[in-house]
């Protein structure tokens, strides 16, 4: 998952091909009275929902029937969207059935999220991810979009065949101290109330999954991927200037690329100095998730270096 912030806005797509669809007929992409915060978009339909993003940040979940993953991840896409109230709109992109979307958002692969705010495409994340991990970034995604003036809300009425939400439990305290301090950009704090979280209860997985990813997005905060690189591109060895850049790979989606800079990283350092290679690894596999096959990859190929 990437750090979302105001620079993110930037062209890393090509939508233009999409912007001037005439309006589509009914039963397609929804007017701001929509019914349902939960839309399946077409390459169609797609021109109405980027001049939706004007109104409210909209979120492109990018999937296919095939995909397992996609299957755990969208549920959960949906649910949060429709706890917003009218604040989000989800996009559900089937990518066998619209190509031209797919290949618009360079979709290699799946499940793949994107935020549209005004029309201009903002990274979140590929793969699957933890519900709190999806909670967190759809909280910086309405954050940033308050900075870029996109604060409206969708006028949300029930479809008459919709079942009622089943209600959301309340975090635990610490849980909700985190997510508050993540919506304030006080990382810091946010990873002092997971730490916290772990003391009160070491089996607490959510708050483990969120300490990772909180302690990635402090990491990320201000680097600059081109300087990154050229540091770790002078210096191989140097293990600071490989994280940072690996941390960078990570937080865009470039997953089997950061595992294979810090794998290759540990097969050229002394033995001696390779515990925090390895360390780091092990916390970036967790953010990922056990059952990716990228994760299991790159803990097969770890496992072949140790031994």
């Amino acid at each position: 998952m990437s750090e979302i912030s105001p620079a993110a806005l930037r062209g890393a797509v090509d939508l233009s091909s999409l912007r001037n669809r005439p309006a589509p007929q009914a039963g397609g992409a929804p007017d701001p009275g929509v019914v349902d915060v939960v839309v399946d978009a077409t390459d169609e339909t797609f021109g109405q929902i980027l001049e939706l993003s004007r109104t409210v940040p909209v979120v492109v979940d990018l999937w296919a029937e095939w995909c397992g993953p996609c299957k755990q991840l969208s549920p959960i896409l949906e649910q949060v969207t429709r706890e917003l109230g009218g604040r989000v709109l989800l996009a559900k992109v089937d990518v066998d059935a619209n190509p031209q979307l797919a290949q618009s958002f360079r979709a290699q692969s799946i499940p793949m999220v994107v935020a549209l705010i005004a029309g201009q495409p903002v990274p979140m994340f590929t793969g699957a991810v933890p519900e709190q991990q999806v909670r967190e970034v759809f909280a910086q995604l309405l954050q940033v979009a308050a900075q870029n003036g996109v604060t409206g809300t969708l006028s949300v009425g029930e479809a008459a065949d919709a079942p009622s939400a089943p209600a959301e439990p309340e975090l635990p305290p610490l849980h909700a101290e985190a997510f508050a301090a993540i919506e304030t950009g006080d990382y810091a704090a946010a990873i002092r109330a997971y730490e916290k979280a772990l003391a009160e209860n070491p089996r607490d997985e959510d708050a483990r999954a969120g300490l990772g990813q909180v302690r990635l997005l402090d990491r990320v905060q201000g680097l600059d991927l081109q300087e990154a690189r050229a540091a770790a591109a002078a210096d191989p060895l140097d293990v600071q200037a490989q994280f940072a850049v690996a941390d960078l790979d990570l937080s865009g989606g470039h997953v089997e690329d950061a595992f294979g800079r810090l794998l290759d990283l540990f097969a050229q350092l002394p033995s001696d100095q390779r515990t925090p290679v390895r360390e780091r690894l092990v916390e970036l596999f967790g953010l990922i998730g056990a059952a990716d096959p990228r994760v299991i990859a790159a803990r097969n190929r770890l496992s072949s270096l140790l031994f």
